[in-house]
């Protein structure tokens, strides 16, 4: 199946059929979610994935269309920053040089342009920024599910205080911004049969 045919299979999931993703395919979608573009390079993020069915259990109250979350597989949290503190660059610095091999000193001029991007910034700004960071994780792992033939649901129905109380979540430097339900949809969903319905390329490309 190629990405356009994948893509074209993809709907949003209304209810799984609750079989399992196996492990090897779950960690590949994972890792599209870990390669991929980031202003800046700094990942404002992180993704907790919930497979337990006692945590799913807990978290349904929170989702306000709860099929989705009692039948998936597996559901992924994208958690944004709300603040980049010194110690999350310096670790990010840290990180560069190990992987790259790289004396720190000579990754200070870049050191110095991030820290007067984000010292320009308001709270409110910062979290804006990294909220559309994650939103870009998002696109890139329903698109390598779409590819690994897994179904999903983004979902933003959710109650904020419950699931950061659930998962321990603290609010005054983080939130959690969307979810993605993931697993196999149900021979019960009737929307896999429904066609999709997008705008025409004369309404939605403009060539100039």
């Amino acid at each position: 199946m190629n990405y356009l045919e994948a893509l074209s299979k993809r709907y949003s999931v209304k209810k799984f059929n609750q079989e399992i993703i196996p492990q090897d395919i779950l960690l590949n979608i994972l890792e599209s979610g870990r390669l991929s573009a980031s202003s800046l390079g700094l990942q404002p993020y992180k993704i907790i994935v919930i497979e337990s069915n006692e945590m799913k259990q807990k978290l349904v109250p929170a989702f306000y269309n709860p099929s989705q979350i009692s039948t998936c597989s597996h559901l992924m949290v994208i958690v944004s920053k709300k603040i980049i503190e010194e110690s999350y660059i310096q670790g990010y610095f840290k990180h560069i040089s190990e992987v790259r091999d790289t004396p720190l000193e000579t990754l200070d001029p870049f050191k110095k342009s991030i820290n007067q991007h984000i010292t320009q910034k308001t709270q409110d700004e910062i979290f804006n920024w990294a909220e559309k960071q994650s939103y870009i994780v998002l696109a890139n792992l329903m698109y390598a599910a779409a590819i690994e033939n897994v179904d999903t649901c983004p979902m933003e129905g959710f109650r904020h205080d419950m699931i950061e109380e659930i998962l321990e979540i603290n609010p005054n430097i983080e939130k959690a911004t969307v979810t993605l339900a993931l697993g196999y949809r149900s021979e019960e969903d009737t929307f896999q049969h429904m066609k999709k319905v997008r705008k025409p390329n004369e309404k939605l490309f403009k060539f100039m």
